[in-house]
């Protein structure tokens, strides 16, 4: 009798088991289905992709220049204060001026040059290199940098240029954005009518975008309290420059009824 009882219990214990497993699975399908109904697009709904594009430019409305202080010593640390001394008083000069200011460059390095006679490499010091770019909105604040630091010694210009702004270009880009869709959209409505269809809603876009900026290089000759320039640099007592260039390029999908 203890041993039938055993069996029974041992019986009804699987029957669970197996019950739990059952329902487990059942969980799990009926999670996959709905997790495919949410993420899965309706099969039956109708869509068309279009491209569609925007040309745009911006003028640009700053300014930069680039100083740069170099010094040579025999002494490491000698060379490394002169240098940055020098630039301390370049940048309490700028930030008097309505200018923005980024480093650029910090470096200091052993200065080697081949020797012919010695036919060896021999050491002429150590030069540091410190640079600051300075950027205005007004090319007359250029000006006033150039002719501050012309002839001053160890101090040299440098990378001249125009640009636009990143809060100049941004609302032209969003603006280009928007055209671009529209572009697409006239385009699937044009395809669409031809099957007697109408365009719905956005499904889904993608798109990229480029702003072209044009440097122009201006060379510089220093000469004692001037500054010549040279190369296109300037022109009509300004800097000659193209409006940056903004291109949008967008693949869109939309529904059509």
């Amino acid at each position: 009798m203890a041993k039938e009882i055993k069996t029974t219990v041992g019986a009804f214990g699987r029957t669970v088991i197996w019950l739990g497993v059952i329902g487990a699975v059942a969980l799990v399908a009926m999670f996959a289905i709905h997790t495919a109904k949410k993420f899965i697009p309706d099969a039956q709904m109708a869509v068309i992709a279009t491209n569609g594009e925007c040309l745009a430019s911006v003028p640009k409305d700053r300014t930069a220049i680039t100083l740069r202080v170099r010094t040579l010593d025999k002494s490491n640390a000698t060379s490394m204060k002169i240098a940055s001394t020098k630039m301390s008083e370049i940048t309490a000069f700028l930030k008097t001026l309505d200018v923005e200011l980024q480093t650029t460059d910090f470096n200091s390095y052993e200065r080697q040059e081949w020797s012919q006679a010695e036919q060896r490499s021999i050491s002429l010091g150590y030069e540091t290199s410190i640079a600051v770019e300075a950027s205005a909105s007004s090319m007359d604040v250029i000006e006033t940098i150039l002719e501050k630091f012309a002839g001053d010694e160890n101090v040299y210009t440098e990378n001249l240029r125009m640009f636009t702004s990143a809060k100049t270009i941004k609302p032209a880009q969003e603006k280009c954005l928007g055209d671009a869709v529209k572009n697409a959209r006239i385009r699937a409505e044009s395809i669409a009518a031809a099957d007697g269809k109408t365009v719905g809603k956005l499904v889904s876009a993608s798109y990229g975008n480029v702003a072209s900026s044009p440097i122009i290089p201006a060379n510089f000759m220093r000469m004692e309290k001037s500054v010549v320039a040279m190369d296109t640099g300037y022109a009509g007592g300004g800097l000659v420059a193209k409006d940056t260039e903004i291109s949008v390029a967008v693949s869109a999908v939309f529904e059509i009824d």
